[in-house]
């Protein structure tokens, strides 16, 4: 049986038409601005789902909100020249464009922080299935950040995963059809980057 998607979906959100998707896909990268908000408005949800994920059990004043990480990595990636695919891809280059404007905000308050400026919260954020115990593990997303840079020097696939699994939150199926391998390699992978990850985090005293 696969692992705990490491995000909870809201279970009123209607299921997604993956070929509507990737057909607006195909409109968006030909130019057609219409078919780019038509794109953001079936997926939002689902990415804000992501996001709010990312700081569940967080305390609720981080100054970087669902909305506010989704619309920056949409802006991201809607204005550069990506061939798009199909949905899984869509969402998989939004995981990476969510990682790095949370690791953008990180770097920003942790420079405030010891600047003088901004208060002792630095902006942390919930990575599920990591701990211990198998729970939920309240992190410093920067840290997350370079826990992660690291783990794709050692591994770039294993690094990857987590990037696909935690901030797009794709299931094991999907991870195993977007890298064109076989869904248990990606199980076993996942539980090699989770201790992985886990190791490091501790030993930075996370």
């Amino acid at each position: 049986m696969s692992d705990p998607v490491p995000f909870k979906s809201d279970p009123l959100t209607p299921p997604i038409e993956a070929r509507d998707v990737t057909a607006l896909l195909g409109a968006m990268r030909d130019g057609d601005a219409a078919a780019g908000e038509r794109v953001l408005q079936l997926v939002y949800r689902e990415l804000r789902d992501r996001a709010s994920a990312c700081f569940r059990n967080v305390r609720n004043d981080h100054t970087l909100q669902p909305t506010a990480l989704v619309h920056e990595a949409y802006l991201r990636i809607s204005s550069g020249d990506i061939a798009w695919k199909d949905r899984s891809h869509f969402l998989a280059v939004a995981a990476k464009a969510m990682r790095f404007v949370l690791a953008d905000h990180a770097r920003r308050r942790r420079s405030a922080k010891r600047g003088g400026g901004g208060d002792d919260a630095w902006e942390r954020v919930t990575l599920c299935n990591i701990g211990s115990d198998g729970g939920d593990r309240i992190i410093d997303a920067l840290d997350l950040e370079e826990a992660l840079t690291e783990l794709g020097e050692v591994n770039e696939r294993l690094a990857r995963i987590v990037e696909l699994r935690f901030f797009a939150g794709l299931t094991v199926e999907e991870v195993a059809e977007l890298l064109d391998l076989a869904p248990r390699t990606i199980e076993l992978d996942w539980r090699t980057a989770r201790a992985w990850l886990r190791n490091r985090l501790h030993e930075r005293g996370e």
